[in-house]
């Protein structure tokens, strides 16, 4: 083996983990901001804003007295407040909070109020909801929504005879089947037979044609899942499936149920891209989807989402719209987490659905490859997951400080120095551990 055909392999490491750099930097930059800012609105002193672990690379001192540093190890970060004994903010330095003036002391976390304790500390994980909030809604604003009626934005040229389409055509009705104008093309999906071409009805320049064009869902290849069976075989957006294990595929439905018929063999597939036609086997894998009802079927994928005939004409929606979309989908991440979560303790679905850090640093470099919008999805997905995981009520985690915040408020008292010793020794036992069986599954499931 010479260095040489090293060269890609190595190119490809170094591209994942910058990718998974990047992503978890943004992350952690904003998450970690959350604490800064809010424990500042609240009368806390920072001591020091530190991007990463171990060796400074570059500090500065602000005006307020905070150092802004970044540090070697870009695996995390933290905010050291006044008077922390350590980064975590698991406890005071005795010493030096004995030593300050009253006034001194309530800028430190544990002589702040209860109140801006607990606020500073939920900040972090909801800065990380609120990025995925505002990154969602960008997408769909940069995006657009199909406007109503629906209209032909553009023609896929690709598929052979979508060019009986043109930008600009209302599209009445497909195969006898009306569109109405709210819901359009949905409504009437499940009605069309799975064969082209069909006859379509529209509106073009005042006048009512008929005119025979493929399905409106086509074989065509509009999106690759990072880290999926199609993205590992180089299947890409925009290519055409035209035949499967010899048989010719009409609609993107041939493709859906050659996929679930093969119950993981190997699917042939024949796909046509910049007018080359190409023959790609591809494996499918055995995969647990999230439902709308909250849980969980079985199905085999390889990655791939189908795309329309043709773009339709969007329209910008207005920023109220936009974010609510946005919390809808962070909404979806979390209750498709929580409830994959307990459907993994219970057995119902597969363990190596949780991932660890290899599998989300090659997850993070198949979305950076794939290119910056699919990035940055893939970064808000994340912080979601980071923050919903910060507030679970584990001791060293931001859900275990709400926990000792809330004995505090019910108490009267916070736990005993030796109580959050024990507790916080606890709590990095099973992070470590949970850590661990992540990685495993990196390395050992399919």
């Amino acid at each position: 083996m010479d260095l040489v055909s090293l060269l890609p392999s190595f190119g490809n490491v170094i591209w994942t983990l910058a990718a998974f750099v990047v992503a978890l930097s943004v992350i952690v930059a904003i998450h970690e901001f959350g604490h800064y800012i809010v424990g500042r609105w609240s009368g806390i002193d920072a001591e020091v804003f530190s991007l990463g672990f171990g060796p400074v690379l570059f500090s500065r001192m602000d005006r307020r007295g905070t150092r802004w540093q970044v540090a070697a190890l870009p695996l995390g970060g933290y905010v050291r407040f006044l008077g922390d004994a350590d980064p975590a903010s698991a406890g005071a330095d005795d010493e030096v909070v004995a030593a300050m003036t009253e006034d001194t002391r309530r800028r430190t976390m544990q002589g702040a109020p209860l109140w801006a304790r607990a606020a500073t500390v939920a900040a972090g994980p909801f800065f990380n909801f609120a990025l995925s909030i505002l990154v969602f809604a960008a997408v769909l604003t940069l995006q657009g929504v199909a406007s109503e009626p629906l209209t032909v934005g553009a023609v896929r040229q690709e598929v052979p005879g979508a060019a009986a389409l043109e930008a600009g055509d209302r599209i009445l009705s497909i195969d006898g089947e009306v569109l109405p104008d709210v819901g359009g093309l949905d409504a009437v999906l499940p009605a069309l037979p799975e064969e082209s071409p069909l006859d379509y009805e529209v509106e073009r320049d005042g006048e009512r044609l008929v005119v025979a064009a493929p399905h409106p869902l086509p074989p065509l290849v509009a999106g690759v899942t990072p880290g999926s069976a199609a993205a590992d075989v180089g299947l890409g957006e925009g290519d055409l499936i035209v035949a499967i294990e010899g048989e010719p595929a009409e609609t993107f439905a041939d493709l859906r149920d050659a996929v679930a018929a093969s119950e993981g063999r190997p699917v042939l597939l024949e796909a046509m891209r910049d007018g080359e036609r190409l023959e790609i086997v591809v494996v499918p894998r055995r995969t647990d989807v999230p439902t709308q009802d909250g849980g969980f079927e079985t199905r085999w994928l390889v990655g791939i989402s189908g795309g329309l005939l043709f773009e339709p004409q969007t329209r910008t929606p207005g920023p109220l719209s936009a974010l609510g979309y946005g919390v809808e989908q962070t909404a979806f991440i979390v209750e498709s987490s929580l409830s994959g979560l307990w459907h993994m303790a219970a057995g119902a679905i597969s363990s190596c659905n949780l991932s660890g850090p290899i599998g989300i640093a090659q997850t993070s470099g198949a979305a950076a490859s794939q290119g910056w919008l699919s990035f940055v999805w893939f970064i808000a997905v994340l912080s979601t997951a980071v923050g919903l995981l910060n507030l679970f009520p584990i001791p060293i985690l931001d859900g275990g400080h709400l926990v000792f915040h809330a004995y505090e408020a019910v108490s009267g008292r916070p736990p005993s120095d030796r109580a959050l010793r024990v507790l916080m020794a606890m709590g990095l036992a099973f992070l470590l551990t949970l850590m661990a069986f992540a990685l495993t599954n990196d390395l050992f499931c399919p």
